[in-house]
C-alpha cells in the first residue's frame, strides 16, 4: 500500500507518520476517543466519541486482515502471491470489482501510466518482499492490463503470472471500508487515519497539508466536510539514489517533476487513486476526471490545483 505526504489538520505536529489528518479544535479528535494500531505497514489511528467496543475493533481487524490476506505482495499466503507464482482463473474477494473499475479508469485517464500490474516492476527496483532495496539494472515496463488478463466483476483470469500491486488505491478503498465497519455497529461519527488517507462522518474540519520537506510545517490547508483527503510524495518510500515507489507502468521508471499531490474526494478509494493520477496528468483534468479536488506540489515548489467547488483549498507553499 502506498502512503503519502502529511495531510494534517491546523498545524500540529504531532502526528507523525507519512501522511496524517486531524480535525481542527472542537471537533472529534479533540474531544472523542482514539485507537491506534499498526496495520498493512503503516500507523492507524479510529477516533469515535466513545470508546469502541471490543466486538467492533474485532470486527475491523477483521476487515483489515482479510484485505491483507487477498491483496498483500508482501505475504505468502495472499492471493496475490498466488498469482505471481502461476496463471489461472482467481477470485478475488467482491470489493475487488470496484477496485479494478477504478484502475481502468485510471489507465484511461493517465495513457497507461497508472496500472495494477506495476508490482514486477517495483519487484525490479528492489522493492519486493524480500526487502531487497537494491535495484537490478534498469527498468522493467508493466504488461498492459488487457493483454495478460481478462476480467468479469471480481474474477481474473491470467495468462502469465503476474505481480499485482494494488498501492495506488488499495490503502484508501480499505479505509472506506473499516469506516463503513465502524458505522454499521451504530457509531453515529468516525475519523479514520490510516498513515495519512483519512475519512470519516463528523463534523466540517480543515486538514493542513504537510511539506514533504519538513513535516514541522504545512504548505496549505482544504477545508472539507466529511468524506475523504489522501496525499501521496516521491520522498517517502524512497531506497536509492532516484529510486521510489511510484512509477510509470510504462517505463518501469520512477515518475519526476511532481513532489508530491493531495485529493480530497466523496470517499478514500477515490482520492487515494487521484493523488496517483496527479503525478501524470494536471488537477484540472484529473478533478473533472474523478469529480475530485486536487493539488499538486512540483519539485520547483509550485502548486497548481482545482477542484469541483465542494472543497476550499488555501495554499502558501
Amino acid at each position: 500500500m502506498s502512503e503519502g505526504p502529511a495531510a494534517r489538520v491546523g498545524t500540529r505536529g504531532d502526528e507523525g507518520g507519512p501522511a496524517a489528518a486531524v480535525p481542527a479544535p472542537g471537533g472529534i479528535d479533540e474531544g472523542g476517543h482514539h485507537w491506534t494500531f499498526e496495520a498493512i505497514g503503516t500507523q492507524w489511528r479510529i477516533t469515535t466519541p466513545d470508546p469502541l467496543p471490543e466486538r467492533v475493533r474485532s470486527a475491523v481487524s477483521t476487515v483489515i486482515e482479510d484485505y491483507d490476506r487477498a491483496f498483500s505482495r508482501f505475504r505468502e499466503d495472499s492471493l496475490v502471491t498466488r498469482m505471481s507464482r502461476a496463471a489461472g482463473t482467481f477470485e478475488l474477494p467482491s470489493c475487488a470489482a470496484e477496485l479494478l473499475e477504478t484502475y481502468e479508469r485510471l489507465g484511461d485517464l493517465t495513457h497507461g501510466a497508472v496500472n495494477p500490474l506495476v508490482g514486477a516492476s517495483l519487484v525490479h527496483l528492489g522493492y519486493g518482499p524480500d526487502y531487497r532495496l537494491t535495484p537490478l539494472p534498469g527498468h522493467l515496463p508493466a504488461p498492459a492490463w488487457d493483454e495478460v488478463v481478462s476480467r468479469e466483476g471480481s474474477r481474473l483470469t491470467t495468462s502469465t503470472p503476474l505481480t499485482l500491486d494494488v498501492g495506488a488505491v488499495g490503502k484508501g478503498q480499505l479505509v472506506d471500508l473499516v469506516v463503513e465497519e465502524v458505522l454499521s455497529h451504530g457509531v453515529p461519527v468516525v475519523l479514520v487515519d490510516a498513515g495519512g488517507d483519512v475519512a470519516g462522518v463528523g463534523p466540517r474540519r480543515r486538514v493542513g497539508l504537510e511539506d514533504p520537506q519538513d513535516p514541522a510545517r504545512v504548505i496549505g490547508v482544504v477545508t472539507s466536510a466529511g468524506g475523504a483527503v489522501c496525499g501521496s510524495s516521491t520522498n517517502r518510500r524512497t531506497w536509492a539514489p532516484g529510486v521510489h515507489h511510484v512509477l510509470d507502468a510504462r517505463t518501469g521508471r520512477p515518475v519526476r517533476g511532481v513532489q508530491a499531490t493531495w485529493a480530497a474526494a466523496p470517499c478514500a478509494m477515490l482520492a487515494d487513486a487521484a493523488t496517483t493520477a496527479l503525478f501524470f496528468e494536471g488537477p484540472t483534468r484529473v478533478s473533472r476526471a474523478l469529480g475530485v479536488d486536487a493539488l499538486v506540489l512540483g519539485e520547483d515548489r509550485t502548486a497548481a490545483w482545482s477542484g469541483t467547488g465542494e472543497r476550499r483549498w488555501e495554499v502558501f507553499a
